[in-house]
Formats: C-alpha cells, structure tokens, sequence
C-alpha cells in the first residue's frame, strides 16, 4: 500500500497530428488543460507532457534541497530551480534525453562550495531524480546568491 498517491488523467480525440486532448489533476489545479500535437512539437498554446515533466522535477528538487538545507541548519530564504526536459529522435519516435537543472538560491551561512555540495545531495534523493535515474542525463548547475539579510 502507497503511502501517498497523487492522480492525474489524460483524454485525446483525433490522429495524433490533428488531434487534441486535455490533461486534469486530482487537485484540480489543472483541469481540461489543452495538449496537442502543436503544443508538444511547436509552439501551440496549451501543456505538453515534457514541460509538465520539467515543471514536477522543479517543484520536487527544490523541496528536496530546501528540506537538506534546513536539516543542516541553514534554512533557505529563497531557492529557484528551472527545469529544462529534452527530447531527442530515437528510431521511430522520441526520447526524453536530459533534465538540465538550473538551482540558485539565497541561504545564510552557506558558500558556493557548501551550496554546491547540498544541491548534489539532493540530486541523489529527489525522488523524481530517482524516476529518471539511469534512463535520462540529469545536469546541475548551482549558484549562491548573496541573502538578503546579510
């Protein structure tokens, strides 16, 4: 038995060119949000499962640092990580390649160096990092900014 399980569902009609579908979240935070073969491969309005991914990786990664970095002492004051997922042709289709993570973050008490070696850690606890763990290149880069209250 989970002890957390979170839902989601798709609906498509249509060929995959021309077609059209929508994406909802048990949350309701997404609800018929649109996807299509525009918004996935162009630059149609609407979702596609890609950026839905980078935005998940995002969200989990930086819970995951910002939960390290309190453990240790040095709570955040602010911490941002953009999420870049991409794709590559393989044989007939596509690939999910590489997650390119880009952390900067404001943290009391913390050097570069220290923020660096946090933002690794996480890397290997994250648990979205650990979906993806062998299966598609994750890359960090990592700066510290200087806090606010310094």
């Amino acid at each position: 038995m989970a002890d957390i399980a979170r839902k989601a569902n798709a609906q498509w009609s249509g060929d995959v060119m021309k077609g059209q579908g929508t994406v909802s979240t048990g949350s309701g935070v997404l609800q018929n949000t649109q996807y299509s073969f525009k918004t996935r491969f162009e630059n149609g309005v609407g979702t596609n499962p890609e950026e839905l991914l980078a935005a998940s990786h995002a969200g989990c990664f930086t819970m995951q640092l910002s939960a390290l970095l309190t453990q240790a002492g040095h709570a955040p004051e602010d911490l941002r990580t953009d999420a870049t997922c991409e794709m590559v042709r393989e044989g007939a289709g596509f690939k999910v390649s590489t997650m390119r993570l880009k952390v900067s973050g404001r943290v009391s008490g913390m050097d570069q160096a220290g923020f660096e070696q946090m933002v690794a850690q996480a890397a290997q606890v994250c648990p979205i990092s650990q979906v993806m763990k062998g299966n598609v290149e994750i890359t960090h880069e990592a700066m510290l900014e200087q806090p606010v209250n310094s």
